[in-house]
This record gives structure tokens, C-alpha cells and sequence, in this order.
């Protein structure tokens, strides 16, 4: 091989390499990053690892905030620490929005949707399952006293029976949220003593509750361990809880730099029925398998991943 030739493959050979090591960087500063909140309970950190696993098997960097409280979301999300985050219609109606109207699952749906919105928050597709909040009661103690249905059974008995010690476990959340304690007890008629109270976290209360520790707790009813544990949810007969359907919600400005996302999640939510949800719940929960594993499994299984 003549010298010209040599010279020339080296010039050709410098450049490609060149070309390749600008790459690398490009490709890795147009991968879109999305910050992702999840509030302190198992079936908030499920939704979290599934769209976590998802997203980023479609490409996306993802950054997860795990266990906020309900009082820390909102304003993180406002404030633009996080993009997304699954939360409950019920929830934004009531906590973020102040209204006390009684709207059912639709209407709730298309009046957070407008009200988020005029802040810059956009709601994505809902899933089918509602999320909300019930009084539970240890099923032998229920049966006990008088075969306890309904929340205003439940508020009778123990009106009736002021000597008996009547603990009420709930979460944290619960004790001060406008659409908790104190307008539930009001609603029902509800005298507890403030020794009958005990706020803990979620996943204590089922255990009081199953070890009979308590009389009534919050339970969320889509979560498998009211089956497990033999639990009786009471019939809310006033009415006092709203819907809590769970979707997506997603800041507006990073929609509109990404209105690919729209489409990707609506298609996790559309899997997500109140049947699915708790069978994913009580994996966790009951069988004590790991979210990511769990998540992985259900996105492979419908093709998502």
C-alpha cells in the first residue's frame, strides 16, 4: 500500500471517532428527565414503581420523591420540585379545593381537572378504581356488638355503651384533614375520648385492628388486607366519603414539552381496575414481595415492558 493511502485512511478513521464520542453526550442530554412524588403507603409506592419501571423502559430518566405527605405534595408539585404524582379525586376536591359540595366520581373528576388546571396542573386519564377512605372493624367484634354494619351502627353502639374503651386507630393524614375526623364525627355523631385516639402509620392500623387492639380504624378500600385480616368495612349510609379515584397528574408546562406522556400513561391507567389494584396491594402487603418486582411483573405481563 502506497503512503498517500495510508494517510488517507488515517484521516478517515479520526473523525468517526471523533463523531462517535460527541454522541454518547447528545443522546444523554435529550433522554427526558420527569421527577415523580409518592405519598407514605403501599399502594402510593406501587403506582410510584410502576410508572418508574415504565417510563423508564420508554426511554425517560426518573427521579422518585418517596413517602411525602399529603401536606408536602401538593405545594412540591406547585412549586415545581416534582412533575407527577398519582393522586385521589377526593383528595384534591376536598384538601387542595376546598369544596364541600357532594359531587359522585365523574363530577368530581371534571371539577378538579378545572380547578387544577387554572394553577397548571394537568389531570391525565383516571383509572377505574376508587381509593377511598372506610371505617373497618375486626369482624368477630363486629358480629359481637349487634352485627355492626354501617357507620351510624357503629356510632350508636358506642353511644349506648359509654363504659366500654372504643380505640379508633387511623393514619397520620386522617386526624386533621377536612374531609377526616373532624367532620366525620361530626356527619356521625362519632364521642370519642382523646384516649380512644391513636394515629400511626397505615400499615399499623391493620395490624390493631387484626390483633383486635382496636374496635374501628381507616382502612383504604382498595388495600389487601381487609380481606386477609378478616375485616369488616362498615356501609358509609351518610354518605361522608367522596370518590377517590386515583390518575395522574402531571404539570402543565412539562405536558406541553412532553405531550407524548399523555398517551404512555394513559395506557397504565387504563389496567388499573379496583380488582387489579388490590390483588397488586396485597402482593406487597400480604405476600410480602418487593414493589419493583411487582411492578415489573404486571408491565411484562401486559406487553408494557
Amino acid at each position: 500500500m502506497s503512503l498517500p493511502t495510508l494517510r488517507w485512511t488515517r484521516l478517515a478513521v479520526v473523525p468517526l471517532a471523533a463523531l462517535a464520542l460527541c454522541a454518547a453526550p447528545l443522546a444523554q442530554a435529550q433522554q427526558p428527565n420527569i421527577r415523580v412524588a409518592a405519598k407514605a403507603f403501599t399502594e402510593q409506592r406501587l403506582l410510584a414503581t410502576l410508572t418508574q419501571v415504565y417510563l423508564q423502559h420508554l426511554g425517560y430518566s426518573v427521579d422518585v420523591t418517596w413517602g411525602l405527605s399529603t401536606a408536602l405534595t401538593r405545594p412540591a408539585q406547585l412549586n415545581n420540585e416534582i412533575d407527577l404524582v398519582w393522586e385521589y379525586t377526593g383528595t384534591s376536591l376536598i384538601v387542595y379545593n376546598h369544596v364541600e359540595e357532594v359531587l359522585d366520581a365523574e363530577a368530581s373528576y371534571q371539577r378538579v381537572s378545572e380547578l387544577d388546571g387554572e394553577k397548571g396542573l394537568t389531570w391525565l386519564a383516571p383509572t377505574s378504581f376508587n381509593n377511598t377512605y372506610a371505617i373497618a372493624m375486626p369482624e368477630e367484634i363486629a358480629q359481637r356488638d349487634g352485627d355492626i354494619r354501617t357507620m351510624s351502627q357503629m356510632a350508636e353502639w358506642m353511644a349506648a355503651h359509654p363504659d366500654q374503651f372504643h380505640l379508633f386507630a387511623m393514619d397520620y393524614d386522617f386526624a386533621g384533614r377536612p374531609d377526616g375526623l373532624p367532620g366525620m364525627a361530626e356527619r356521625y355523631g362519632y364521642r370519642f375520648s382523646r384516649s380512644e385516639l391513636r394515629s400511626m402509620d397505615p400499615g399499623l392500623v391493620y395490624l390493631a385492628l387484626r390483633n383486635q387492639q382496636a374496635y374501628g380504624g381507616i382502612v383504604y378500600t382498595t388495600d389487601g388486607r381487609i380481606d386477609a385480616f378478616d375485616l369488616r368495612v362498615l356501609e358509609d349510609d351518610k354518605n361522608y366519603f367522596p370518590a377517590y379515584n386515583a390518575a395522574p397528574i402531571v404539570r402543565s408546562d412539562y405536558l406541553e414539552a412532553h405531550p407524548e406522556l399523555r398517551e404512555q400513561m394513559d395506557r397504565l391507567s387504563a389496567l388499573l381496575d379496583e380488582e387489579t389494584m388490590r390483588g397488586l396491594n396485597a402482593r406487597v402487603d400480604i405476600e410480602q414481595q418487593s414493589t419493583t418486582s411487582v411492578a415489573r411483573d404486571f408491565l411484562s405481563s401486559h406487553g408494557l415492558i
